[in-house]
């Protein structure tokens, strides 16, 4: 058992202390009422492992605690859900319960601060890695989410590590994000522009988007140099100087603009599906990030997998570095009340599937 402990913490801290732990969130919403909320994962470290979890009403977890600790906050899900995990299947990075609520952690170093641990206040402390999980199970709206987080308290299980923040949406559309800092300040930003990405704050991200007030879709018009006329060289001039670099900063504008330029789907269904091709552009292959020569990892991509949420259809979508293929997971399906726990290897053959194309 202390083995599996001291390999729990290990992988906390290593997750959220590695150079190359990226994520990248927008937001559509269909003509037909329904809010799609997508994202990416990246960890270039190595295979995170990844699982999806179903979590039925009434099943009990506890946080785990700093110094190797396991005896934190009980909690109790009020609600079912499917949580997308990284590896440990406590470690729920995304996930939607069946009330409709969407919840999500995003890397958030250097620029997050939770509170320190009381070893007295044990008892309503959890984990910033279980989050996610506690919430999911706990609330239906971005309103429960904010008076539930201010009845706890949210510390780091190793000093070493990243601290996150959190999106939540509700099946209203609503979208919250909420950054801890200083110690344990909570701040709640209503996100209606619903892009996400990691470090610095979302109100900077927001106000860095005036830098690119010169972009637009489309094309450029031509114009005079003194005697000589300029004219584009091909499609989407308009956007010539968006960022294509993968820090948080660039892919929060690049985000942002591709998201609001993209044309309103009719259906949940189509918008989905162009979730996926809008996150294709977010997808970092391995070696970017590292010098040369220092890959840790023999992985396909550093983007291991990306998800979709459509939180008034009741359904989880998902795709992996190792099958394209998108799978979903319709909540409408599963009796919270009678299935059991369930922690699933996302990928249980991890080689991209090739379908051959047979020439009669």
């Amino acid at each position: 058992m202390k083995t599996v402990l001291n390999l729990l913490f290990a992988t906390a801290a290593l997750l959220l202390s590695f150079p190359t732990s990226a994520c990248t969130g927008i937001t559509l919403k269909s003509k037909d009422g329904h809010t799609v909320v997508a994202r990416t994962i990246e960890w270039g470290g190595s295979d995170l492992n990844s699982q999806y979890v179903i979590v039925p009403r009434g099943y009990r977890q506890q946080s785990l605690l700093p110094g190797g600790q396991t005896d934190g906050m009980t909690f109790d899900a009020r609600y079912g859900y499917v949580g997308l995990a990284v590896e440990q299947e406590q470690f729920v990075a995304e996930g939607l319960n069946e009330a409709g609520l969407s919840a999500g952690l995003f890397y958030f170093p250097a620029y997050g601060k939770y509170e320190t641990y009381d070893p007295a206040e044990k008892a309503s402390t959890v984990a910033d890695l279980q989050v996610v999980a506690w919430l999911l199970g706990e609330c239906a709206t971005v309103d429960e989410v904010k008076a539930a987080v201010k009845k706890v308290h949210v510390v780091q299980i190793d000093p070493r590590a990243s601290t996150v923040h959190w999106r939540f949406t509700d099946r209203t559309g609503r979208q919250i994000v909420l950054e801890i800092v200083n110690g344990g300040e909570l701040r709640f930003y209503e996100n209606t522009l619903g892009v996400l990405t990691n470090s610095p704050d979302l109100p900077w991200h927001l106000t860095n988007l005036n830098n690119y007030v010169n972009l637009f879709p489309g094309p450029a018009p031509a114009q005079q140099l003194g005697s000589i006329e300029l004219k584009q060289f091909g499609a989407g001039s308009g956007f010539l100087g968006l960022p294509g670099d993968v820090t948080p900063p660039s892919r929060f504008v690049r985000a942002a603009f591709y998201q609001t330029s993209a044309p309103q789907q009719d259906t949940a269904g189509k918008t989905v599906l162009q979730s996926f091709q809008i996150l294709n552009n977010f997808d970092i292959p391995v070696g970017i990030e590292f010098a040369g020569g220092k890959v840790p990892a023999d992985i396909p991509s550093a983007t291991q997998w990306t998800s979709a949420t459509d939180m008034m259809g009741g359904c989880i979508y998902f795709r992996t570095m190792y099958d394209s293929r998108i799978r979903c997971i319709d909540l409408n399906g599963i009796d919270f009340s009678q299935t059991r726990y369930q922690a699933v290897a996302m990928d249980t053959v991890r080689q991209q599937p090739v379908e051959k194309v047979i020439i009669h």
